[in-house]
């Protein structure tokens, strides 16, 4: 008994000690400034807006206790599902087709010189280096349905002109190209960078037993990019519900309220209908609830704790 304890302390001393050496101790004093960072800029304001979402508090009095009242409020809201709708409608325009040109575009790089990729590589990052704002700005004036120039290229080659942004059926679309515009350079340069961790000799040996391009594409190249693709989709889901200067600067929600996602309802209740932070913030934490599940969702479907390097060798 006496060495089963004996066995036992050693074992708790030698755990202790991997967490308390110099080197440790010295890693720990790095990340402290991050952790403080987290937990006063983002820990702290999450767990104070979900009691937030319980009050009733205008900024002007003291809040009020109210129970689930602002979640019934808001879920009862018909303004609240079209904007939740509307979010929906981007993020399914921006997503799939971002990702595959992205794709297609780091397969591009792959397949050319050095000297070519590194160049093109450094004009399709450009996009994503501009400001937001300049950018919804740019193409608020190209699409401008009177002086815009996409109009006129349409009128050069006798096609009819368009509203674009200024039409309730095309705007969300157009927002999604126009972030697709912006993002889909970079997003490519990431997964170029997955690309070249892919060892060339599965390549050859697939070669050699008659696979071609697209087998090779569909077999070993998309497996392999497995975790890369799950970073991708999920930050890129997480930043299209989020979704609002590009939408402020072209539509400002309109025209008609089609483009008028969740992010425009939960600013609406703290600013421009009425002073409510208690179903700005209910809001906000269904938002939140709804990007656990869908990033829950994401890694388990696309199984992100799994290697597929490791079947291969």
């Amino acid at each position: 008994m006496a060495q089963r304890v004996a066995i036992k302390s050693t074992s708790s001393v030698s755990w202790w000690g991997r967490f308390m050496t110099t080197e440790a101790l010295v890693a720990y004093l790095f990340i402290l400034p991050s952790v403080i960072g987290f937990v006063l800029f983002y820990a702290y304001p999450a767990i104070r807006a979900v009691g937030i979402s319980f009050t009733e508090w205008n900024l002007l009095s003291e809040a009020e206790f109210v129970g689930l009242a602002n979640y019934q409020e808001i879920f009862s809201d018909e303004r609240f599902w079209r904007s939740l709708t509307n979010t929906l409608a981007y993020v399914l325009w921006n997503i799939p087709l971002q990702t595959v040109l992205a794709i297609g575009m780091a397969v591009m790089l792959d397949r050319f010189s050095v000297v070519l990729s590194t160049l093109l590589r450094s004009v399709m990052i450009l996009p994503w280096l501009m400001p937001n704002v300049i950018v919804a700005l740019l193409w608020l004036w190209i699409l401008d349905p009177s002086i815009g120039i996409a109009n006129v290229l349409l009128n050069a080659v006798g096609m009819p002109e368009q509203e674009f942004l200024g039409s309730p059926d095309q705007a969300i679309a157009w927002i999604a190209i126009i972030n697709i515009w912006r993002h889909a350079g970079y997003t490519a340069i990431l997964i170029f960078a997955g690309l070249k961790t892919i060892p060339r000799s599965l390549y050859e040996a697939s070669s050699i037993d008659g696979a071609n391009n697209w087998t090779q594409f569909l077999r070993i190249t998309l497996p392999l990019l497995r975790p890369v693709l799950v970073f991708v989709l999920v930050t890129s889901v997480i930043g299209s519900f989020q979704v609002f200067d590009t939408i402020a600067v072209t539509t400002d929600g309109g025209p008609a309220g089609a483009t008028r996602v969740i992010i425009f309802y939960i600013i609406d209740e703290v600013f421009n209908r009425r002073i409510s932070m208690g179903t700005a913030t209910a809001a906000s934490v269904v938002l939140f609830m709804i990007l656990l599940f869908v990033t829950i969702v994401q890694m388990r479907f696309l199984r992100s704790s799994h290697s597929d390097l490791a079947d291969y060798s």
